[in-house]
């Protein structure tokens, strides 16, 4: 029963190793070419795969994510909300000046 879990697991770990391995651009390998890290993760079982999550993919510190370098959302772009704002606030005094009668009190 404890080899079958411990087989299970070193499967499982390889296939982590592996799948971050492969979707990991080249830039972000270190160490040796991709390819050399397939081998060593397929081959050497626990050893390959955990020297890979520790050593082989440069990390981010602290968990940051990169900045998107593309278009920015509708309600993250200032710009858009800077606009919507004065579009409402036009609208309201438009609407407000062809009301007739409100302010005189009558």
């Amino acid at each position: 029963m404890a080899r079958g879990i411990i087989a299970v697991l070193s499967i499982a770990l390889t296939v982590f190793a592996l799948a971050d391995c492969v979707q990991t651009e080249d830039e972000k390998i270190k160490g040796l070419p991709k390819w050399a890290w397939i081998v060593l993760i397929v081959l050497l079982p626990w050893v390959g795969p955990i020297t890979w999550l520790f050593v082989g993919r440069a990390r981010t510190l602290g968990g940051e994510q990169p900045r998107r370098s593309g278009p920015v959302a509708p309600d993250e772009d200032p710009d858009f909300l800077r606009r919507l704002d004065e579009d409402i606030r036009r609208e309201r005094r438009e609407r407000r000046e062809q009301e007739p009668g409100e302010g005189d009190g009558a």
